[in-house]
């Protein structure tokens, strides 16, 4: 059932892009563990270095907000069904 609400169709499209933003930041973390423990394996130079760096600064930029924006979500939902509020 798609809910006619404007606010939970708004709700519903934060909760889709702080999903995405959470996977990409992750994702970045994850290239930057990976980057760093091939470097730490094979050769640790500039290129690698600028990799790890970049991942992480990338990450933490997309990672932040969604955190905040899927928990601003779930913190919304869960005070509309404690108020008694129709979510569907």
């Amino acid at each position: 059932m798609t809910p006619t609400d404007p606010v939970l169709i708004k709700r519903a499209r934060a909760s889709k892009l702080a999903d995405l933003g959470q996977r990409i930041g992750y994702s970045l973390f994850g290239v930057a563990i990976v980057g760093f423990i091939l470097g730490f394996a094979i050769d640790f130079n500039d290129t690698v270095a600028s990799i790890v760096i970049g991942s992480v600064i990338a990450g933490s930029i997309v990672l932040a907000p969604a955190i905040i924006a899927g928990y601003a979500v779930k913190a919304a939902t869960r005070d509309d069904l404690e108020h008694g509020r129709d979510i569907s």
